[in-house]
């Protein structure tokens, strides 16, 4: 049974070279890839799930005076899939870069928040350096591409399905904006990706495992080399699905004024450009958020 791998991210110190070789064969097959051993601590994680929990438990009307945009407070059934016109069941809390609101009722959420997303991003450039490895470019490649772009840790409450709600998924099929997306510590079951053979494939991990996943700035960067997998969150078929679920993803971005072309040496092995029209990070962001509506 096909499986995405997990990888000891501690090898890029002692065996680089066929670690980057397994990563590179890991996000060419499925977009997807999964890390142990990724350098963020287990405690930082536990405590901010904690934070989160005690913020989706607050009252509706309480939640709503932290709505700010593309920052703070988004409620349930808002967020729709490009492809689909049912609205998600989820809500969900962004923390950025700055310009962030925080939640009076719970005075530890801001620190919390602010240290996973510092850890978060550096575990995500010692993967994006592999990356960079992979594709035949120096190893700080993105390091100057990322250091102030529009990155968001985004705190999601999938809550308890009830039976009006199905058998609509939790999150409908869709694929990130971002370059790269980080989760770690999902406490429930759910993601699927979708295989080339049109197979939805749980990602079945240990719950400390990192999962990292290519987004479309990165497909369109590589010029499809590596693809921008479909995904989704399901409804599980048990009493689970009358359980919250809550998880944390990290969407890495390029910073805003990077225009986006696809890199040289990804048109040559495809053989054709298939962005032949640059566009800055900033405009894709903004193109895309529209679709799904948040813009």
């Amino acid at each position: 049974m096909q499986r995405v791998p997990t990888l000891d991210l501690r090898r890029l110190d002692a065996d680089r070279g066929s670690m980057v070789a397994e990563l590179g064969e890991a996000y060419r097959r499925f977009g997807f890839c999964c890390f142990s051993h990724h350098g963020i601590d287990g405690a930082l994680v536990e405590v901010a799930y904690n934070e989160t929990r005690q913020f989706f438990a607050l009252p509706e009307a309480a939640k709503q005076r932290y709505a700010a945009g593309n920052r703070g407070y988004v409620g349930c059934k808002v967020e729709t899939a490009r492809t689909s016109d049912i609205p998600d069941l989820k809500e969900f809390f962004h923390v950025g870069r700055d310009e962030n609101v925080w939640p009076a009722e719970i005075p530890a959420f801001r620190d919390q928040a602010l240290a996973l997303y510092a850890s978060l991003e550096q575990a995500g450039s010692l993967v994006l350096s592999a990356i960079a490895e992979d594709l035949g470019e120096d190893a700080d490649f993105f390091a100057g591409l990322t250091d102030h772009g529009n990155s968001i840790l985004r705190a999601l409450h999938y809550p308890p399905v009830q039976t009006s709600d199905l058998p609509a998924v939790r999150a409908e099929a869709h694929e990130d904006i971002s370059l790269i997306t980080l989760l770690v510590g999902a406490t429930e079951p759910g993601l699927q990706v979708l295989t080339r053979e049109g197979v939805w494939l749980p990602i079945d991990t240990a719950p400390d495992s990192l999962v990292v996943n290519v987004g479309d700035m990165l497909q369109r960067l590589t010029n499809r080399v590596y693809p921008s997998t479909t995904h989704r969150v399901v409804n599980p078929r048990t009493e689970a699905a009358h359980v919250s679920r809550y998880s944390m993803p990290f969407f890495l971005a390029l910073n805003m004024e990077y225009e986006i072309r696809a890199l040289p040496g990804c048109v040559a092995s495809e053989g054709v450009n298939h962005y032949p029209e640059p566009i800055t990070a900033h405009d894709y962001l903004a193109q895309r958020l529209r679709e799904i509506r948040l813009g």
